[in-house]
């Protein structure tokens, strides 16, 4: 098998539950929450050539309302992965759960899961109670996973107190993007690429609509700083940082683009399932597979070789650390 899926989710038991006992049947909008087990995982795995999916719990992510709650929610979730990734060794990594917006907790949920359970990473939401990525309160969280060199997997969720923006329409059709691009655009321009060099972010859904605005981004960058004070971190020069995944449906226009501002080596497969369903995961892959935008050597980056890198880094460290 030839893929490493850096997008993939899962939804354990523990997690299903709680979301019924929130009253969040349709989360986002969507139709509601997706069946799944590791065994239709798998299977759904085989049909895409994926040999290893690196899963994370999807929006709205932990804190359904309650701080307590969510420190108990995270650590279940977490467990559940790592009981997981155990049963099934070599075929699922995962992105730690964190209990935000309480950042001392959620470093210390970090610090376990990371050292205690095996997690390869750790994944945020674009925004937890209206906290988004550029907040200053999230620096010990970016301190963590910049010294320990692990992926920080970022996922859109509903814009905070804005779902009547979405029009109607489910919100991972549009505002999913719109939220990505906020949140990314805010850690970019705030300055935490810079603060913290060794952090690696994936941005999902092709770096949503960043791509096409870093143009514009970077035209009013004077405007934000006042005079006499150096602009804001540049946002051309952040799109060859951060990582990308391709889950949606990027090709052929949203690709092109992506593929003109970010770093090549820096660009991963990524499905969505469960939340894209199998038949839709494959339709997605098989155009990529059929896309002359991934050419040569490319395609293999981008299927295997440039996720392998990444979390070859992270291992790398933690057996440093240990």
């Amino acid at each position: 098998m030839s893929r490493v899926d850096v997008h993939a989710h899962f939804v354990p038991d523990v997690y299903r539950e709680a979301l019924a006992a929130a009253g969040i049947d349709r989360p986002d909008g969507i139709a509601g929450v997706p069946a799944w087990s590791a065994e239709e995982a798998l299977a759904t795995m085989e049909s895409l050539d994926v040999e290893r999916s690196y899963l994370s719990i999807s929006s709205p992510g932990v804190h359904l309302g309650d701080d307590a709650a969510a420190r108990t929610l995270a650590r279940e979730c977490n467990e559940a992965a790592a009981a997981l990734a155990r049963r099934h060794p070599g075929r699922f990594g995962w992105f730690a759960s964190l209990p935000l917006p309480d950042v001392d907790a959620a470093v210390v949920e970090a610090g376990h899961a990371l050292t205690t359970l095996g997690a390869d990473g750790i994944v945020l939401e674009t925004h937890t109670a209206g906290v988004y990525l550029g907040d200053p309160s999230l620096e010990p969280v970016y301190a963590l996973a910049a010294a320990r060199r692990v992926p920080v997997f970022v996922h859109p969720t509903t814009p905070w107190e804005a779902e009547h923006l979405a029009l109607g329409y489910p919100r991972p059709m549009l505002e999913f993007l719109f939220d990505t691009t906020r949140s990314i655009a805010q850690l970019v321009l705030s300055g935490v690429l810079e603060r913290h060099e060794d952090l690696r972010v994936i941005v999902p859904h092709a770096g949503a609509a960043l791509p096409i605005l870093a143009n514009r981004i970077e035209l009013l960058l004077p405007i934000l700083s006042a005079p006499g004070q150096a602009p804001p971190s540049s946002m051309r020069e952040a799109l060859r940082r951060l990582h990308f995944d391709l889950a949606g449906a990027p090709v052929p226009e949203l690709l092109g683009t992506l593929l003109a501002v970010a770093d090549p080596d820096r660009v991963h497969y990524g499905s969505d399932y469960p939340f894209t369903p199998p038949d839709a995961c494959v339709r997605l892959a098989e155009a990529l597979d059929a896309t002359d935008l991934l050419a040569g050597d490319l395609r293999a980056k981008v299927d295997r070789g440039n996720a392998e890198a990444l979390f070859a880094r992270a291992a790398e460290t933690a057996a440093v650390a240990s």
